[in-house]
């Protein structure tokens, strides 16, 4: 079939748009209009209310925003002390998706009883995964898992039941399988596609989901406990973020239309396959290898600020002229989920005898606040994110790269749950923006005159 964008038609109609759809930026700011609903500090336009998380990235001092370092609280607890609860474990995924879904920390039997629902819920339809993933094994495997999302509604006689119950009953399902449709998802692409062996675990009951996840994935079903650790970690920081991301957005809009889990979820999926929400962390590990085969000496702090310089300037690696994993919409001097992967990054980098790399990756996030600092008018701070060592991690796990975005969602659809939740509890009108039209009023031409 004929490449359409080649087509000299289909060239011909997208000149048409770029001619008539262009709006000039100064309107945004003559008009008070906040692109992408963001102010020029990138904190974003509220647009409601939340109870599930929150974010510090300023404080005020004599009615003047200071910069800060961030902070990031799931439900009022402060992520780090969430994560020293549970450390030493590797069932923070389920004591935190309690949190979140339901706004209070387990006891030990309620933490019990809900990881037993989960594990009783990966469960998929007979024969699903031969008919539906195995049948339609897809390069890109966000939309392979959305695809599935969307034909498990078939297998729901209550789809359309909107009442608190069967919503959550849907959403707690969806927590549980979505390790599955990606892992078999992948296991699909590697076989049909890429001529790899092909092997199917089915999760187990005994095991969390970050124990699950690398499981599943491995030849030889085999994991050492400090990976579970630090699988389990990265999904418990990806799990929410504060209810202003894109994904997240997305699912309060469509849960506010009335439509079903199903079809919520799928649009948060589609939100965040996008390269500019959750496929940064892809593009850090891409960087991070460009620049480790370009700088000689990664101790060499001019070398290092040389190449990121040559990466601002649109000379190096994909020419963006950006420093993937650096910076962040919100946050200014540190993001806390950055802060907390790196210690565990670190440990995870000696077992696996890369502490080179994690070198590379320190030298980096010392010198490119300095370097973006110097070459770029900066409203608040810079610092590392968690995308720029989420990828390092995953890569050490052994990871595919295809997997890293559907890794995000298997975390990230706790929060859009939590938020879907939330939004029907509360509120009982669909939420509808406004545009400002800038048009004008124009006489209609007969066509035999144009």
């Amino acid at each position: 079939m004929t490449n359409k964008t080649e087509n000299s038609l289909f060239t011909s109609y997208s000149e048409l748009c770029l001619k008539n759809d262009r709006i000039p930026a100064e309107l945004y700011r003559e008009m008070g209009v906040k692109r992408g609903l963001r102010d020029l500090d990138g904190t974003g336009v509220l647009t409601g209310l939340t109870n599930i998380s929150s974010i510090e990235a300023f404080r005020t001092e004599n009615g003047e925003k200071i910069p800060c370092d961030g902070k990031l609280f799931y439900r009022g607890y402060d992520i780090n002390r969430l994560v020293d609860g549970f450390s030493g474990r590797h069932n923070g995924f389920e004591e935190t998706a309690y949190l979140l879904l339901f706004g209070e920390l387990p006891t030990e039997e309620q933490l019990s009883k809900f990881s037993g629902l989960l594990s009783e819920s990966r469960v998929l339809p007979r024969n699903f995964t031969r008919d539906v993933i195995m049948k339609a094994p897809s390069r890109d495997l966000m939309n392979s898992l959305t695809r599935s999302v969307l034909t498990l509604a078939s297998y729901d006689a209550d789809i359309s039941d909107n009442s608190l119950p069967n919503i959550l009953r849907q959403c707690i399902e969806l927590i549980s399988v979505l390790p599955m449709l990606s892992v078999y998802g992948y296991s699909a692409y590697s076989h049909y596609l890429c001529d790899g062996s092909l092997h199917i675990h089915r999760p187990g009951k005994n095991l969390s989901t970050a124990e699950n996840v690398l499981m599943m994935l491995r030849p030889d079903m085999s994991y050492t406990e400090l990976e579970a650790r630090v699988l389990d970690l990265a999904l418990v920081l990806h799990m929410e973020h504060g209810g202003g991301n894109n994904s997240t957005f997305t699912t309060r809009v469509v849960t506010s239309s009335g439509s079903d889990t199903y079809s919520v979820m799928a649009a948060a999926l589609s939100s965040l396959k996008g390269p500019k929400h959750g496929g940064a962390n892809i593009k850090a590990v891409e960087m991070m290898n460009y620049i480790r085969d370009t700088v000689s000496d990664p101790s060499d702090t001019e070398e290092v600020e040389s190449i990121l310089e040559k990466l601002l300037a649109r000379e190096a690696f994909d020419k963006s002229g950006l420093i993937y994993g650096m910076g962040h919409a919100v946050y200014s001097l540190s993001d806390p989920r950055a802060c907390i992967f790196k210690s565990f990054v670190e440990k995870l980098a000696h077992e696996k005898g890369r502490s080179e790399d994690f070198a590379l990756y320190s030298a980096v996030e010392s010198a490119a606040p300095r370097v973006i600092g110097k070459k770029r008018r900066i409203y608040k701070g810079v610092s590392a994110n968690v995308d720029f060592y989420s990828g390092f991690v995953y890569s050490m796990l052994g990871i595919p790269v295809e997997l890293y975005t559907p890794i995000f969602a298997i975390s990230r659809i706790v929060g859009w749950s939590a938020h879907r939740l939330e939004e029907l509890v509360n509120a009982d009108k669909i939420i509808r923006p406004s545009y400002k039209s800038i048009g004008t009023d124009k006489n209609y031409v007969p066509l035999s005159l144009r």
